[in-house]
């Protein structure tokens, strides 16, 4: 299949580089001195499970120098950069392309699909761990690599035939693709665990290893997922798993010196996804009905920190 990749971060350039692998047509979008360097040497990709590989079968190119037609473009930027997404699609894209946001934010897709009416726009989740290590350069810290994606209810099913093939292509290239007839409940699953441990991160400033052991940390972090589990319910999601249970699994698997790219962001005084892991819940449960103390808590020392 021919890809487009808009945002050759963690996310976006460990998609790509799999999927280069495997041989299909990737377009990698980036910018500045990590796209300099992809153009003279390729993408390198830096694992603990299979090594460093060079991937110089992908292309690389700025939004303005894009003019292909590809299948699918997976949107894989931080949500502050969301509206650019939705820019480029106006720009460069085409009716017959499928369009699969995979932010850590939920809902992605139906807040592209409002102001992109004429595409089709699916929802859609990734699971890894990956960040650029330096300009050309990523570094996936963990072998997890999921992608799920589907139609949420009601959504035409604009473009069919390419989502169901996608599945296959993606697995072929060492991904877990899973073509999900239930997105809403399966990427609210993934949010249920990256913004709790977001939120509580950033908010003790700790590493994983804080979260492994009982204390005041592992305790914050289970009471939001608790928080977004309820939220779930009173949205009309029905999850097959204790969320606590998965959440607590994916946590003690980590690294113990791991931390959460939106408190890296935070730290570095960078723009980060506060907004759409944090006040987002907020906003929802006000929206629903639904108690967030925990989260309002974070709210109100994000707010306290002036935050971006």
């Amino acid at each position: 299949m021919k890809f487009c990749i808009f945002g050759a971060g963690g996310t976006g350039g460990t998609l790509a580089a799999y999927l280069a692998m495997a041989g299909n047509d990737v377009t990698l979008i980036a910018r500045g001195k990590h796209l300099e360097a992809i153009k003279e040497k390729g993408l390198v990709l830096h694992t603990n499970h299979r090594g460093t590989e060079t991937i110089d079968n992908l292309k690389a190119c700025t939004e303005a120098e894009y003019s292909d037609t590809p299948d699918v473009l997976f949107v894989c930027v931080k949500y502050y950069n969301l509206e650019d997404a939705i820019a480029f699609v106006k720009a460069k894209m085409f009716k017959d392309t499928l369009i699969i946001p995979i932010l850590n934010v939920f809902g992605t897709g139906g807040v592209m699909q409002e102001q992109l009416t004429e595409y089709t726009c699916l929802d859609g989740c990734i699971y890894v761990m990956s960040e650029i290590e330096s300009p050309g350069v990523i570094y996936q810290s963990n072998k997890i690599l999921r992608v799920i994606y589907g139609y949420r209810p009601g959504q035409a099913e604009n473009l069919k035939d390419t989502a169901q093939q996608l599945e296959g292509v993606l697995r072929e290239a060492e991904i877990k693709g899973h073509f999900s007839a239930n997105i809403i409940r399966d990427a609210l699953q993934k949010f249920a665990f990256v913004s709790p441990a977001a939120a509580a991160g950033a908010y003790f400033d700790a590493t994983c290893e804080n979260f492994q052991h009982p204390g005041e940390e592992r305790d914050t972090f289970i009471g939001l997922i608790k928080e977004v589990v309820t939220l779930g319910k009173a949205m009309g999601v029905e999850f097959e798993q204790d969320l606590v249970e998965v959440g607590l699994k994916m946590m003690d698997n980590l690294k113990p010196d791991s931390t959460m790219s939106m408190q890296r962001d935070i730290i570095q005084g960078r723009q980060s996804e506060f907004s759409g892991l944090v006040i987002r819940v907020v906003n929802l449960g006000k929206e629903y009905g639904v108690l967030v103390p925990l989260y309002e808590k974070i709210n109100d020392w994000g707010a306290a920190k002036a935050i971006k």
